[in-house]
């Protein structure tokens, strides 16, 4: 029997659902740009309302298709609670949730706070857990067996190794997001949902601007010098982020299930 070998077909999202937490800027955005330009819908969350209808907008702009605002806060039961009954309100289905919504906090070993603990794992460990689990319904609604839903986790190579700066919860959260993704895959393949996680290296995000100095102002920081730490010389781009999730999205991925790939130039070869 032949195959259908095309990339059109190995690597279509075409005409999929998909939610992307955490949406409306850096790498959420990056991923939700290209599952728009490759013909999915796309629902986007985020905390700030007014960030995320405009990022929502910004997106149907460039790249076309349908682009959602969903503003909630999914570091708390009310806020994901809020933003799953708003989606089964629209959708009897979803086929792709990308659990990227994460924070960041630094601070020395001597004055690091709870609230910088608490913060961080309610936001990068415990939404993935509570939203995949509310999620359920719409995920199983129409998945086959060969043609699963998908669950992309936003890990990170801080998770992977040891992080250079000092944000004491998050390389500890961002590890628990990787086991996280092997205890839900192991369960959720046979209910045809499969579950992986990406570890991205040095993105150009508001969250690695504050680490390296600029702020948080992405547009300010200087990306080629910090991409000069980096084996590939260069920082990751909206294609290297968005191209992995498609394919983890796509029948190309489709027999890849519990694994953490990470995304980061060769970062982690060099630590």
């Amino acid at each position: 029997m032949a195959h259908d070998m095309t990339v059109q077909n190995l690597f279509s999202v075409k005409g999929k659902v998909a939610l992307v937490t955490g949406g409306s800027r850096g790498i959420g955005e990056m991923i939700a740009a290209g599952l728009l330009a490759n013909g999915a819908k796309v629902y986007i969350s985020s905390r700030k309302a007014q960030q995320c209808d405009e990022a929502a907008q910004r997106l149907m702009q460039n790249y076309g298709g349908e682009c959602i605002s969903i503003p909630a806060n999914v570091s708390d039961l009310e806020g994901i609670d809020a933003l799953v009954a708003e989606i089964t309100k629209r959708e009897k289905h979803v086929d792709i949730l990308v659990n990227n919504a994460g924070v960041s906090w630094g601070a020395p070993l001597e004055e690091f706070p709870e609230v910088g603990w608490d913060k961080v794992m309610d936001t990068n460990v415990k939404s993935i857990f509570f939203l995949t689990q509310r999620m359920l319904p719409l995920m199983t609604s129409r998945a086959t067996t060969e043609d699963p839903s998908r669950i992309v986790n936003i890990g990170s190579i801080d998770g992977l190794s040891t992080p250079t700066f000092e944000t004491y919860s998050y390389g500890p959260s961002k590890a628990a997001v990787h086991s996280l993704t092997k205890v839900l895959a192991a369960r959720l393949r046979k209910r045809n949902i499969i579950v992986n996680a990406i570890a991205p290296g040095p993105f150009p995000t508001y969250m690695l601007s504050t680490g390296v100095g600029g702020g948080g102002d992405v547009e300010a920081t200087d990306w080629s010098t910090v991409g000069q730490m980096n084996p590939s010389n260069r920082v990751g781009s909206p294609e290297d982020i968005a191209g992995l999730t498609i394919f983890l999205c796509s029948r190309a991925g489709a027999f890849t299930v519990g694994e953490v790939i990470s995304c980061d130039g060769g970062t982690l070869l060099g630590r």
